[in-house]
């Protein structure tokens, strides 16, 4: 056993208690309840959650146990799930007053491979609305804080789970991410997070609509964790193919070896990075190097502001009018700001520079798959600048526009298709989070988590935030 609480112990070593006896499941989800107790009233990140349904799934990973049966990897491993996904009897609010009778009869394929897998649902956790933004409020959930800061954005649009994982509710968080939603709540709140290969998860929620060309071939389900090894743990679980999902890929979660050299990029496209970044890119090349890595500072890397030009472009090309007609009757302001402050481009993409979008994202594609044949790691920054200030975005028009100046390698690497994880290396003196970002290959996930690993066994230990504190 361990003196450490059970809320607090990571994904592999719960699992890992859960399925030799030594632990129940139930325990896990009474201390996991505790916690969510604890914790959430001061950052609101779980936004609805049932103890009964948690204790039901958890009493079921026990029965699988005592009778001999394989509860599955996550076994009694508690989870939060993002509101913007099926999750049956559920709401699928999406952060919309709108959806909030929006009530799931199935579950979306990755809360079913989550929760087949052994895990237990702790509760749903917040997110903007219409998921548009780095920041997390909406008018039917309200504000999510960062546990480490409540003057620092919990990120967005997985605020919530981010949020969450990092306090200690659930070892693990599921987000979504079409332009750095996984990636930047998990930076934004000092723990790591997954972005996987365009089709490794499946996803499809039969409650609403499908979704525009630009969510389809750029919008992933991803995990956000403390400890890089529950990151490729939950891939196991959410890694998997599903007929709903017509474009998911069954592939091997472990790939042929490839030669252990990394690219280092400290300013993409001559982006500003922030000196503090720069210093934890130095230290992570360093770390890898100690491991056996070859790493190489280049000057430049295939296109990442063109490709952020490329992602909004498809994005905003595809039903603009609606998307404001929406934002109008929800009356949400970070979701009327960011289209206003999108509309001068918006207003220009007709057919063709809608046409030439797609086809320079294959091109884009291209030109990283071919770099990636040179060096199957890519070490970058995370974002431009420190996590921003809570609702920067909103301050002003010209405020909004810098956020967005600030975020290319969150909007950018999406067109590529390939996996890309933040990790976070650190906090400043006052508190707040460092950390950086790894590329790999095509379904390469297993060479980042790698990279990853043997960064943090070298750097810095994910700490539990106390909101309370």
């Amino acid at each position: 056993m361990t003196d450490t609480p059970l809320w607090a112990l990571p994904a592999t070593r719960i699992a890992a208690l859960v399925r030799s006896g030594a632990v129940t499941a139930t325990a896990v989800a009474e201390a996991a309840l505790g916690r969510l107790q604890a914790a959430n009233p001061a950052i609101n990140a779980v936004v609805e959650h049932r103890p009964d349904d948690t204790l039901a799934a958890a009493a079921a990973v026990d029965a699988a146990v005592a009778a001999g049966r394989d509860p599955g990897p996550l076994a009694g491993v508690p989870v939060t799930i993002k509101v913007n996904v099926d999750q049956r009897g559920y709401a699928t609010t999406n952060g919309l007053t709108a959806q909030k009778d929006l009530i799931a009869t199935s579950d979306n394929p990755v809360v079913a491979h989550l929760l087949g897998a052994g895990a237990v649902p702790l509760g749903r956790t917040n997110t903007p609305a219409f998921s548009y933004r780095w920041f997390t409020n909406n008018r039917v959930h309200g504000h999510t804080y960062n546990p480490r800061d409540r003057a620092l954005t919990p990120g967005g649009s997985s605020g919530g789970a981010g949020a969450a994982t990092a306090a200690g509710i659930g070892a693990i968080g599921h987000g979504t991410d079409i332009a750095g939603s996984v990636r930047y709540p998990a930076y934004a709140c000092g723990i790591h997070g997954l972005r996987p290969t365009i089709g490794r998860v499946a996803a499809h929620n039969a409650s609403g609509r499908d979704r525009t060309i630009g969510g389809q071939i750029m919008a992933v389900s991803g995990p956000l964790a403390r400890r890089v090894g529950d990151l490729r743990l939950a891939l196991q679980a959410m890694g998997r193919a599903h007929p709903r999902d017509p474009w998911s890929v069954a592939m091997p979660l472990t790939g042929p070896a490839v030669p252990r050299r990394a690219a280092l990029c400290l300013r993409p496209d001559g982006m500003e990075t922030a000196p503090e970044l720069q210093a934890e890119l130095l230290a992570a090349a360093e770390r890898l190097r100690d491991a056996g890595w070859q790493v190489d500072e280049v000057d430049a890397l295939p296109p990442i502001a063109e490709a952020a030009k490329v992602q909004l472009t498809l994005w905003l090309g595809d039903g603009y009018p609606a998307m404001v007609a929406a934002a109008e009757a929800e009356g949400d302001p970070g979701a009327l700001a960011a289209l206003a402050s999108q509309r001068a481009l918006a207003e220009s993409i007709g057919q063709q520079q809608f046409s030439d979008a797609l086809v320079r994202r294959f091109g884009i594609a291209s030109l990283w798959s071919q770099f990636m044949e040179r060096y199957p790691v890519v070490l970058l920054p995370p974002s431009a600048a420190l996590p921003f200030a809570d609702n920067l975005d909103l301050k002003s028009p010209e405020d909004y526009q810098r956020v967005w100046s600030l975020q290319d390698v969150q909007v950018g690497l999406p067109v590529t298709g390939l996996p890309a994880l933040t990790l976070a290396t650190g906090l400043t003196a006052a508190g707040t989070p460092l950390g950086i970002q790894i590329v790999a290959g095509k379904f390469r996930e297993d060479v980042a988590l790698e990279a990853a690993e043997a960064i943090e066994a070298r750097g810095w230990a994910v700490t539990i935030a106390d909101p309370a504190a």
